[in-house]
């Protein structure tokens, strides 16, 4: 199977405005097995107009088969395949008139991990990247040869201290990485919090939000 024939032309949920009329867009990139439903409800928590939300489908709800910690070849060829998903309606938006300055890209977990990659992988100056509780997806040896500037791009990477699925670890190396490509960095640790998403992090996320407009 390639990579053209995984994630690619999946359906897209759409919310809020529609593009033409959006200040700024909110890409949200659902974990495993969530599937669209999950992560659009967030949108009801953030309480900011002005924005087009759309969220991609992966195949099966599942963006890539193994933990975001296997090496990569163990992932492929769906890894490529939800980047090259997310950076094809990257580029779709930019051809409706948003700029990537005018974009968020959002995930959780697998999500999360995923929306690093893209950006780490395509460094530019984004409206901002958000990762609840992920990291950048490779073996610990893998994480290199990203290059480019991300051009004072905000980060926030939010996860727990005892996240099961998120080492600590990945997201301290994570923050490292991004860190040297110039983004702006703001990493908060939840002491014992599960994997899920809390209050601090969604009024992160707003505020993020509320900068674009």
């Amino acid at each position: 199977m390639t990579v053209e024939q995984i994630h690619q032309g999946q359906p897209i949920a759409r919310a809020g405005l529609p593009l033409d009329e959006a200040q700024a867009v909110m890409i949200m990139i659902h974990g495993r097995g969530g599937g669209t439903q999950s992560i659009l409800p967030l949108i009801n928590h953030f309480g900011v107009e002005g924005f087009a939300f759309l969220a991609p489908s992966a195949a099966d709800n599942t963006w890539y088969p193994n933990r975001f910690l296997a090496p990569r070849e163990s992932n492929e060829p769906k890894l490529s395949s939800a980047i090259e998903t997310i950076t094809n309606l990257i580029d779709e938006i930019e051809t409706s008139g948003i700029p990537a300055e005018k974009m968020i890209l959002l995930g959780f977990s697998q999500g999360a991990c995923l929306s690093l990659e893209v950006a780490a992988r395509n460094p530019r100056r984004y409206g901002g990247v958000v990762a609840l509780s992920g990291g950048l997806i490779g073996a610990d040896d893998e994480l290199t040869g990203y290059d480019g500037t991300l051009d004072g791009t905000p980060v926030f990477l939010g996860c727990s201290d005892i996240d099961a699925h998120i080492p600590v670890e990945r997201v301290h190396e994570s923050r490292d990485i991004l860190q040297s490509l110039d983004a702006t960095v703001d990493e908060r640790i939840y002491e014992g919090m599960g994997h899920t998403i809390n209050a601090d992090e969604i009024d992160a996320v707003a505020s993020m939000m509320k900068a674009l407009l």
